[in-house]
C-alpha cells in the first residue's frame, strides 16, 4: 500500500539521523535514486515508511506531520560556545536524555514514597561565590581528596571511586557510549560529553563513556557543580574550558579546583619540577588529563599564555589519540556493564521494588533495558538479591 508523505519531512528524518541519501539507501536495501524520489514526491509504501522510521530512529508518527518538527532539548543547552548556536540534537542524544529523565522520575517517586528527605546541597551554590569556596564544599561533602585519589592504581580505578562517592551522596550516575544499548548507535563526544538533571530528591548525572577516562572525570565534577547550582543542562566542554559562557566557565573553574587544588599543585610542582617530564608526573598524581594540568599551571602563573597555547595544542592532539584507543577497547561482563550503564544505586532500588511487588516487571524491564526474565534475575543476583 502506497502512502504520500511530505517530502520535506522525509528529508528531515534522513538528515536528523546524519545520513546522506546513499547511506540511507544502503540501510533500506534500496537505491539512492528511490530515496531521492521519496524526498521529491513523498510517495512510498507503508512498510517502507516503517522501515525508514526504524533505521533513522524517528518516531513513526513524525513522518505524517505536515512539516518537520523543531526538536528542542527539554533542558538547558550549554553546548553554545561564544555567539555560536548549539547544533541540532541528534536522535541518540535525545533518546539517552529522555531515558535518563524516565529513570529519574521513577527514582524520585520511589524516594518520596520511602519517606526520604530533600538533598540540601542541590542549588546551594551561587555564581557570585568564589570558586575555591564552592570547590571546598563539594570536596568536603563528597570526599573528593586528591591525596586519596593519588593512591588509586590507575585512571579507571580513580574514576570508579569518584562515581561511587557521588552515588553514596545521593547522585544517580549513569554511563554509556551508545544509545539504548544499541552498539550501532554510538554517542558522539563532539556533540556532548555529559548532562546533569537537577532535582532535590534524585539528581542525575549522565557521562558519555566514549570519552577518555581522564575527560570523564572532569565531566563528572563539572556536572556535579551544575547540581550544586541547581541547574540542569547538556555540556560538551569544548577544549575542556568553555571560553565565554558564564555558567560553564564557573563549573569548569570549580571542577578544576576540586580535581587539582591550587595549593596541592604548588606542593606537587615543587616535588617534580626538576624531573624531565614534570607534567606527566602531575598527570599521574592528580589522575586528570594533561590539558587540565596545563590550564592549572597557567592559573598558577607557572607558564605564560604563549607557552600554554603551544603546549595545549600539542596535548590536544595526543589526547585525541589516547581517546580513540580507549574507544576501540570493549568487551567485559554484561551485567557489570549494565550496572555501569544504569547506575548501581538506581538498579538496586528498582530491582528491590520490583521483587517486593511495588513496581511491575514490565516497567522494570523497560527502565533497565532488558527483555527477558532470565536476564533480569541474573542482574538481580549480581546485586546480591535472592531470586
Amino acid at each position: 500500500m502506497n502512502i504520500t508523505l511530505q517530502p520535506t519531512v522525509l528529508k528531515w528524518a534522513r538528515e536528523r539521523a546524519g545520513l546522506d541519501a546513499a547511506a540511507l539507501a544502503k540501510k533500506l536495501s534500496t537505491t539512492e535514486a528511490k530515496v531521492t524520489a521519496w524526498e521529491t514526491e513523498g510517495t512510498l509504501t507503508y512498510k517502507r515508511a516503517e522501515k525508514l522510521a526504524d533505521k533513522t530512529h524517528t518516531p513513526f508518527g513524525y513522518l505524517f506531520l505536515e512539516e518537520p518538527p523543531v526538536e528542542n532539548l527539554p533542558i538547558s543547552d550549554f553546548r553554545t560556545v561564544g555567539s555560536e548556536e548549539p547544533t541540532r540534537p541528534s536522535p541518540e542524544l535525545l533518546d539517552v536524555l529522555y531515558d535518563a529523565m524516565s529513570k529519574q522520575a521513577w527514582y524520585r517517586n520511589y524516594l518520596i514514597e520511602m519517606g526520604e528527605t530533600r538533598l540540601e546541597y542541590i542549588g546551594s551554590a551561587r555564581l557570585e561565590e568564589p570558586t575555591a569556596e564552592v570547590a571546598a564544599r563539594i570536596s568536603a561533602h563528597c570526599g573528593f581528596d586528591s591525596a586519596h585519589r593519588a593512591e588509586a592504581s590507575d585512571w579507571k580505578a580513580d574514576l570508579n571511586l569518584m562515581f561511587e562517592q557521588c552515588e553514596e551522596h545521593g547522585i544517580l550516575v549513569t554511563r554509556t557510549g551508545m544509545a539504548m544499548g544499541n552498539t550501532h548507535r554510538p554517542l558522539k563526544v563532539d556533540e556532548f560529553r555529559g548532562f546533569a538533571l537537577s532535582d532535590p530528591y534524585a539528581p542525575l548525572i549522565f557521562i558519555n563513556s566514549r570519552d577518555s577516562h581522564a575527560a570523564q572525570m572532569f565531566t563528572l565534577i563539572h556536572e556535579v557543580v551544575h547540581l550544586w547550582l541547581g541547574l540542569s543542562g547538556v555540556s560538551n566542554l569544548t577544549s575542556t574550558y568553555a571560553p565565554s559562557a558564564r555558567i560553564e566557565q564557573f563549573c569548569n573553574q570549580v571542577a578544576a579546583e576540586v580535581l587539582v587544588p591550587i595549593e596541592t599543585l604548588r606542593t606537587q610542582l615543587a616535588r617534580v619540577q626538576d624531573d624531565a617530564e614534570p607534567i606527566s608526573l602531575l598527570v599521574r598524581y592528580f589522575k586528570v588529563s594533561s590539558l587540565v594540568i596545563l590550564r592549572r599551571l597557567k592559573d598558577l602563573g607557572e607558564i605564560d599564555a604563549a607557552t600554554f597555547r603551544k603546549l595545549y595544542k600539542k596535548e590536544e592532539a595526543r589526547f585525541a589519540l589516547i581517546k580513540s584507543k580507549q574507544q576501540a577497547s570493549g568487551g567485559g561482563n554484561y551485567y557489570a556493564s549494565k550496572n555501569v550503564q544504569v547506575g548501581r544505586r538506581f538498579a538496586s532500588a528498582l530491582i528491590g521494588s520490583t521483587l517486593e511487588g511495588r513496581t511491575t516487571y514490565r516497567e522494570a524491564y523497560s527502565l533497565l533495558g532488558v527483555k527477558k526474565t532470565e536476564t533480569f534475575n541474573n542482574f538481580a543476583r549480581q546485586l546480591h538479591f535472592r531470586v
